[in-house]
């Protein structure tokens, strides 16, 4: 008998429904707000206010493409945390209360969990999937990890950033170029078309396999308020190398760590995932490194890179095997490790 698992995601400004069936994907629906880019950064309480919208429409459109009716679901997965406690509420609370009403598991997921997980997610039933162990190198706009996954239910972090992400340092030096949010993408767009070598930024130097951020950060500030003194005109006349330059000290400051851990856990493979893998100098520097060491890279599909409940619907259905259940008493809760 087939196994449909519904998976919900709501813990930043996207509402996500997805299904999966024995973990092929058959629908994924994705809502996104438009409203955070007028505050350069998302708003936690219009967040939330827009997943109480959402939240409903989302639900039923993947049940439609899924072509299968509520009654059909074997248990519904929802992402419990990390993330915004308002934006989680919603899809903990609809989660529950759909789980009740039809009587069936209820499984929460680890957020973080998910993007690690997120080239489990089959088109097919044999498609082809990463074999562990494997290093996922785990980006986005708030974490950054290197992640040694050495099952669906064992994973350990070798490596946390110590104060900003990588996603957060794109965002934010976008911003002070001027650039609309989220910033990441317009920084990619213009790499394309700079010199990435024309400026140089602070990189840390920590030891293990830790990352930090708030240095570049700090170092763009003060490069762009120098150069601005000196020429009014200075971000507008070089846009693209500021981006160039600043991409490709990011992605070195990672796969200088990522090539650490490698170097100490030589495994078969190696991915990417969170918002950041949707980068072209990253999914690049990650394909060509792997290339070098003769191991498998794993690159997601860009709408598998942001925040979806494909990946949601795939972890629960690791743990619905295991009859890894939620208790309906389980609050969200906005931090927490892998």
């Amino acid at each position: 008998m087939a196994t449909y698992i519904l998976g919900i995601e709501s813990s930043c400004d996207d509402t996500s429904a997805a299904v999966v069936c024995d973990g092929v994907l058959l629908s994924n629906v994705i809502a996104g707000q438009k409203v955070h880019e007028n505050y350069g950064g998302v708003v936690p309480e219009l967040a939330s206010r827009a997943h109480q919208e959402n939240i409903v429409p989302v639900v039923e459109e993947a049940l439609r493409e899924a072509k299968i009716k509520k009654e059909d679901l074997n248990a519904i997965a929802f992402t419990r945390g990390p993330g915004l406690l308002g934006s989680l509420l919603v899809g903990t609370s609809f989660a529950k209360g759909m789980a009740i009403g039809l009587n069936i598991p209820l499984i929460d997921v680890n957020h973080l969990h998910g993007h690690v997980l997120a080239e489990f997610i089959k088109r097919e039933p044999d498609s082809e999937v990463p074999e562990f162990p494997f290093l996922c190198l785990l980006v986005s706009g708030g974490n950054s990890q290197i992640v040694l996954a050495k099952s669906p239910y064992d994973m350990e972090i070798l490596g946390k950033t110590i104060d900003d992400a990588a996603g957060e340092a794109f965002d934010k030096c976008a911003k002070l170029m001027g650039l609309p949010y989220p910033g990441g993408p317009h920084i990619d767009r213009l790499a394309a078309e700079g010199d990435e070598n024309a400026f140089k930024f602070h990189k840390p130097h920590l030891p293990g396999y830790d990352y930090s951020f708030s240095g570049l950060k700090t170092s763009f500030l003060y490069t762009l308020r120098d150069r601005l003194n000196e020429d009014p005109e200075f971000i507008e006349k070089n846009k693209a190398d500021l981006a160039a330059s600043l991409q490709k000290t990011i992605i070195e400051i990672l796969m200088d760590k990522l090539e650490k851990a490698y170097k100490d856990y030589p495994v078969g493979a190696i991915s990417v995932g969170g918002g950041v893998s949707a980068n072209s100098g990253m999914r690049k520097a990650v394909e060509e490194f792997c290339r070098k060491k003769g191991i498998k890279a794993w690159i997601p599909q860009r709408v598998f890179t942001t925040d979806n409940a494909a990946m949601v619907a795939v972890a629960g259905y690791f743990k619905y095997l295991k009859e890894d259940y939620c208790d309906l008493a389980s609050p969200p809760y906005s931090r927490v490790k892998i």
